[in-house]
């Protein structure tokens, strides 16, 4: 049995942000996600439609204009800020002002102007930190890929950032920065060694998912593990739940885990209804709602 600190309901509860009765829009949170490419949109819009069901007030989703009919039909809530220079891929840097937080990754791509804009994009990001402006920012999927293929581009990641990487985009960070991931067991203290060498909060999904913190805390999900989690665009409605979570106040180590629980609940509450074979990322996110009924949310009514 691991000694680390359980992710669970009792310490989610106690890190539940109480929401105010007379708060608005405003209140809850804008938050920017920067995702899709042509033939992966559904990636942003599963972390688009997670965002909104975790409490977030506004979302500004920063995609390709082929991604116009899509999100428009299927999230109308979205608010669609189209790339300027492509109607297939991210390349235009994208200005912060009136956002709270910001979410990079799911379905952008490693197209070469892809990762241009990424680099100017975390560049903007890390002199708004020293600044003394901080936005929170968290990382999944292909803004991994990229920090893997520029392992460089590490030194541009803002502290506090959350990263979110599954074994296979752990593995390639861990082999771009040559630090050891062959066992379970290297590749949580890679993780760990990871977080504290940048100071960031690094998610490390799989069948018992542990978070490792700036400080160099390893929590884990208190779970005998869920296969019906296993299925794409898993990941990226846990990055729609915690960038909701960073926007709406959350310190990032709260949002990671917070995140976690409600992720993992609602799947959970996905396969018991479908079943582990057929669960799919969409049925994760209908299921958000019952997942946070699991919270204690008196203090919030």
């Amino acid at each position: 049995m691991s000694s680390f600190p359980k992710i669970n309901a009792q310490l989610a509860t106690r890190l539940l942000i109480p929401r105010p009765t007379d708060g608005h829009k405003g209140t809850f949170g804008h938050l920017l996600l920067v995702g899709g490419h042509y033939g992966m949109m559904g990636a942003a819009l599963l972390a688009a439609e997670s965002a909104l069901r975790s409490g977030l007030g506004k979302l500004t989703a920063h995609v390709p204009e082929t991604a116009n009919t899509i999100f428009q039909t299927k999230l109308p809530e979205a608010i669609l800020h189209f790339d300027e220079q492509s109607h297939q891929h991210w390349t235009s840097l994208i200005e912060l002002k009136g956002y709270n937080a910001v979410a990079i990754g799911s379905g952008i791509g490693i197209d070469g102007e892809t990762q241009w804009a990424f680099r100017a994009q975390l560049k903007m990001l890390l002199d708004l930190e020293t600044s003394g402006s901080p936005l929170p920012l968290v990382l999944d999927a292909d803004a991994l890929n990229l920090l893997a293929q520029d392992y460089q581009l590490l030194s541009y990641v803002p502290a506090e950032t959350v990263l979110t990487p599954h074994i296979g985009e752990l593995k390639r960070l861990c082999t771009a920065l040559e630090l050891p991931h062959s066992t379970t067991a290297e590749q949580l203290t890679s993780a760990q060694n990871l977080a504290i060498s940048l100071q960031v909060h690094v998610v490390v999904k799989s069948h018992h998912t542990h978070i490792c913190t700036k400080d160099g805390e390893i929590f884990q999900l208190d779970t005998k593990g869920n296969s019906g989690l296993a299925k794409a665009g898993s990941g990226d409605v846990l990055t729609g739940i915690i960038g909701s979570l960073l926007a709406q106040g959350y310190s990032p180590k709260s949002a990671a885990i917070v995140g976690v629980y409600l992720h993992h609940q609602a799947g959970l509450l996905a396969s018991r209804q479908k079943g582990v074979y057929c669960t799919l990322a969409s049925d994760i996110i209908a299921a958000l709602p019952a997942a946070f009924s699991t919270l204690d949310t008196s203090n919030s009514l």
